[in-house]
């Protein structure tokens, strides 16, 4: 029988992880089947009680549901602890363990780049679970500030309290006073929804000339959004989700398994289903 292994969201039908995923578990030849999860908030308790059984090797988990998953695990590793947020489940003997490879999946494209994070300032739209594991990343590394910026500064406020961040990370409204956050900023960071459909962009464009113009724009999403086109527009540096999504993917296959990840199959699987979905 074949083990099972998902994505866990509220949506997940648009998700790219069941193509890459299944791609590299058939590399392995592992017996595997990794399938997409719909669950509503009401319905979270119980998937995660699913997910004990013997056949279950575990899940990502996707938005809405990062936070409320940190809260559902038996355990945590150190890096999903300084997060509070959770994007992998390993199911071990009935017991799970969540993981936050959101951190080092933000990471891997910018050492790519050679991006030297201790000499930049960085801004971070949005406070949710993926903020929290990108604003984690970038402490971490040694961001000289990191600006958490949202349409509600209070819950920025809160995030910054509730990870502990030093006197470096500083919450700002999503308004024309981020504008002096943005003039000192190396690298700003799109950590909301805003974007995935339509031609919304989750600050004002005209902020956008604020920035430096060796500022690179990265935005989560995995695709080209409204706030790239426009970066790309005003000639600055960009860098969408997809080889993030790829990166924490193959953290969390490697948990799973104890394999190490074909990325390349990875890769070629993720650009092939996104030209797919275009």
């Amino acid at each position: 029988m074949a083990l099972r292994v998902g994505l866990i969201g509220d949506p997940v039908a648009h998700s790219l992880s069941p193509a890459f995923q299944q791609a590299a578990l058939d590399a392995l030849g592992i017996d595997a089947r990794y399938a997409r999860w719909h669950t509503a908030a009401a319905d979270l308790p119980a998937r995660f009680a699913a997910l004990r059984a013997p056949d279950v090797l575990g899940a990502n988990v996707t938005l809405p549901h990062k936070e409320a998953a940190f809260a559902l695990v038996d355990d945590v590793t150190a890096r999903a602890a300084a997060a509070r947020a959770v994007n992998t489940v390993v199911s071990r003997d009935g017991r799970l363990l969540g993981d936050n490879t959101d951190i080092p999946g933000f990471l891997a494209p910018l050492g790519e780049r050679g991006l030297d994070l201790p000499a930049l300032d960085a801004v971070v739209l949005g406070a949710g679970g993926a903020a929290r594991g990108v604003v984690v990343a970038l402490l971490q590394r040694g961001c000289r500030s990191v600006t958490v910026a949202n349409r509600r500064p209070e819950r920025a406020a809160a995030l910054i309290a509730d990870l502990g961040a030093p006197p470096t990370a500083r919450p700002a409204p999503l308004g024309a006073s981020l504008a002096p956050a943005l003039a000192a900023a190396g690298l700003l960071v799109n950590a909301t929804s805003i974007g995935w459909q339509g031609d919304s962009l989750p600050l004002d464009a005209t902020l956008l000339r604020a920035l430096p113009p060796t500022a690179l724009v990265y935005d989560l999403t995995y695709r080209e959004t409204p706030l790239l086109r426009a970066a790309g527009a005003l000639g600055l540096a960009t860098l969408d989700g997809l080889r993030m999504l790829v990166c924490q993917g193959a953290e969390s296959l490697r948990a799973w398994t104890g394999r190490a990840a074909p990325l390349d199959v990875m890769w070629s699987a993720a650009l092939a289903a996104r030209d797919g979905h275009a």
